[in-house]
């Protein structure tokens, strides 16, 4: 037995770049290990109040801790175009050799509509996020052989060119999933796959259909990564718990896809709806470490190889310490 693989999600929709960081570097210093960054050009509620862009941060996280860097998750198709996140991501792992992974996404209207683009169904964002990726695969390849690539595809161009920074090793690609299509696409093409927590019986399809498109590919499954965001609300007390879940986080609760939203105030609308009985299966929220203990658990029973917790409470650093204390140490993979 050995201790499992967990990370802190760094929310930077929620909190100041400067706050993100001393969080994060708090956390390992007390037995994270790792750090997920979100991407996001709008916070989901107004009162949220942030949207600091994720690679400055990672660049600057990179200099106070030693884990991993991830981003959980960036979109290469609508305000980046892939040859900009390839080159971000390979330039990251540049700086810190063997600690960056790149995580992807087919994204969402609130941050990337505001480009103004026509923002299209899911199948059309999942296979424009999959071309992404092979054009992303194609500049790393370009980097490590000092040639030059191009591409012509359905929704990108690339013309002849390479990367010209890059580490002696690409960065792992994950790719984020939340249905079966794209899981099994994922388990095909890439390094990994990213989901957020939800009741066992949705994540175990998505494992199993990761696992097949990997053997399809000629891949071995157990050499693939699988990375899950653990959103959860601790606080001294369950009322403080539900307090902070429902003012912080109703996201948690949300039993519809929030793809399509375009903007922070139409959420906040949304979100008033939200009860407390709407986290029940979807977001444990609860006073007790050991209940948190033993969902976390579930999921890396069920294969996953690392977890990044993130807690809706504004109480970060008593929640670190709690969990510390009498949740890390209690894991086993």
């Amino acid at each position: 037995m050995t201790l499992p693989h967990i990370g802190y999600a760094a929310m930077l929709e929620r909190f100041p770049p400067l706050e993100a960081i001393d969080l994060a570097q708090y956390a390992e210093s007390r037995g994270f290990r790792g750090v997920m960054a979100t991407d996001h050009f709008q916070p989901w509620l107004p009162h949220q109040g942030e949207a600091s862009f994720v690679w400055n941060v990672l660049s600057a996280l990179g200099q106070v801790t030693t884990g991993d860097l991830g981003t959980g998750v960036t979109t290469p198709t609508f305000r980046w175009h892939p040859a900009t996140v390839a080159q971000a991501s390979a330039t990251l792992g540049a700086m810190y050799p063997g600690r960056h992974w790149l995580g992807l996404g087919s994204g969402e209207a609130l941050s990337e509509h505001v480009v103004g683009q026509y923002w299209p169904e899911a199948p059309e964002r999942i296979n424009r996020m999959f071309e992404a990726v092979d054009i992303i695969k194609k500049l790393f390849a370009s980097g490590l052989a000092g040639r030059d690539v191009r591409h012509e595809g359905q929704f990108y161009r690339l013309e002849s060119t390479r990367l010209w920074t890059m580490p002696a090793v690409a960065p792992e690609i994950l790719v984020a999933a939340s249905g079966p299509v794209a899981a099994k696409r994922a388990g095909r093409t890439v390094d990994g796959l990213i989901t957020e927590g939800a009741p066992l019986d949705k994540i175990a399809p998505l494992l199993q259909r990761f696992a097949e498109g990997a053997r399809e590919s000629g891949r071995n499954p157990a050499s693939l990564t699988r990375v899950l965001r653990l959103n959860l609300s601790w606080a001294p007390t369950d009322e403080e718990a539900m307090a902070s879940a429902l003012a912080e986080w109703p996201n948690g609760a949300m039993r519809f896809s929030k793809s399509d939203v375009r903007s922070p105030f139409e959420l906040e609308q949304l979100a008033r709806l939200v009860r407390p009985e709407d986290f029940e299966g979807r977001m444990l929220v609860s006073a007790d470490p050991d209940r948190h203990r033993a969902r976390i658990q579930e999921f890396l029973d069920l294969g996953f190889d690392r977890v990044y917790l993130h807690n809706a409470g504004r109480n970060q650093k008593e929640w670190i310490d709690v969990f510390s204390r009498d949740v890390l140490p209690k894991l086993v993979r």
